[in-house]
């Protein structure tokens, strides 16, 4: 009995020394996870506002305080930073502040704030919250930002990625709303007009390929409606909740409404005739309405060239819109000049008219090629008939 009293002294001492251990060496985070969300912010008026923002909210399950970790801040005092931007060379960072003064900026401009709140687990948004810690500090914060393919949202999108071990990627790759980056571009940046003049004039073939739902979450808008559709891996909605915290005053996102082509049709077939009776008639009014025209051609023509061998945006290289802005617009320049005075245009002036007659023919054929379209039928329906116009015109002259 004696021994029996030993043993059993002797084995709740052991137990109350392994629970003793248990107790200085479990990872207490666990039992006081924070609350993950994602802040998503509506599109402003001021032309970088267009597309919208979002941001990774971690509240702090002690202390209540809410952190935004933000990857849309940059430096425009940088060096060189006008040069970087031009090149496509933008350095942005991870910012981590207040949630509260996060908000300040859109609550002064009347634009509308939701939290997504997920359903992540104590691991996961440990996990998080740690890699969102350690990414903004000052050595790690700062990234090469790319407009369609790295950016504010996409950095949000892919926190959240890794954190559910590739589960969102996996979900919402294989599908598609058929949008592509032009069709995201053009429709955001729709109410600033010269906007959205400059994306869909100088967005190349590649920015008119069909997107999964995986990219075309660069647009904050479009991640959040993606998070809704998710799982968190367990079986069970990633997004618990939606919180209104800011309403949105200002009008809405524009829906997407693709240019249709028979009104810019008769645009150009109006002006080609016209440029072929004026022609007829006073050949020099003509050259003084086509001699500004083929600066502004030659300058767009320019600035495409300068896009796609000068710069990183390789959405705009390879644009088939030279073929009808072409920077043989700057030979036609001499040619119209003389017109205007009276002179004979002088040899080469309708043999470079034709070339670039043709080439806006040859802009229609690249419509129709399978490989690499550009969905830029409304551009063609306009400028074909001019380009052809202003050929006939001179020619008869």
């Amino acid at each position: 009995m004696r021994n029996a009293g030993r043993v059993r002294r002797l084995l709740v001492t052991c137990l109350l020394w392994l629970l003793a251990v248990n107790a200085f060496t479990a990872t207490p985070a666990f039992a006081a996870a924070p609350r993950i969300g994602v802040a998503t912010m509506q599109p402003g008026e001021i032309f970088w506002e267009r597309f919208g923002h979002n941001a990774l909210v971690v509240v702090d399950a002690d202390t209540g305080a809410a952190m935004s970790y933000n990857f849309g801040f940059f430096d425009p005092t940088e060096e060189d930073f006008f040069g970087r931007f031009i090149r496509g060379e933008m350095r942005y960072r991870l910012a981590a502040l207040p949630f509260e003064q996060d908000l300040a900026q859109y609550r002064d401009e009347g634009r509308g704030v939701d939290v997504q709140w997920l359903d992540l687990d104590d691991r996961q948004a440990n996990e998080l919250a740690a890699a969102l810690a350690q990414n903004a500090k000052p050595e790690n914060a700062f990234y090469r930002y790319q407009y369609f393919d790295d950016n504010c949202s996409t950095r949000v999108r892919d926190a959240i990625d890794r954190t559910l071990g590739g589960g969102l990627r996996r979900q919402i790759e294989g599908r598609s709303h058929g949008s592509t980056y032009r069709s995201e571009a053009v429709r955001l940046a729709r109410p600033a007009w010269w906007m959205w003049l400059g994306f869909d004039l100088g967005l190349g073939p590649a920015a008119d390929l069909p997107q999964p739902v995986w990219n075309e979450s660069f647009v904050p808008m479009r991640l959040a409606d993606a998070l809704r559709e998710t799982t968190n891996g367990h079986g069970r909605p990633l997004v618990l909740g939606d919180q209104p915290v800011l309403p949105h005053l200002l009008p809405p996102e524009p829906q997407d409404a693709p240019p249709r082509w028979w009104p810019w049709a008769l645009a150009g077939i109006a002006i080609g005739i016209g440029a072929i009776w004026l022609g007829r008639r006073r050949p020099r009014a003509l050259a003084a309405v086509a001699l500004p025209f083929w600066l502004l051609s030659g300058v767009l023509a320019a600035l495409m060239l300068f896009i796609w061998f000068g710069t990183a945006h390789r959405y705009g290289w390879a644009n088939h819109n030279l073929l009808l802005l072409s920077p043989l617009s700057w030979l036609l320049l001499p040619g119209a000049w003389r017109v205007l005075r009276g002179r004979d245009p002088g040899p080469w002036f309708v043999r470079w008219l034709a070339v670039i007659a043709a080439g806006a023919v040859l802009g229609l054929f690249m419509y129709w090629l399978p490989v690499l379209p550009q969905r830029n039928a409304h551009w063609i329906s306009l400028l074909l008939p001019i380009q052809l116009g202003l050929l006939q015109a001179f020619r008869r002259r």
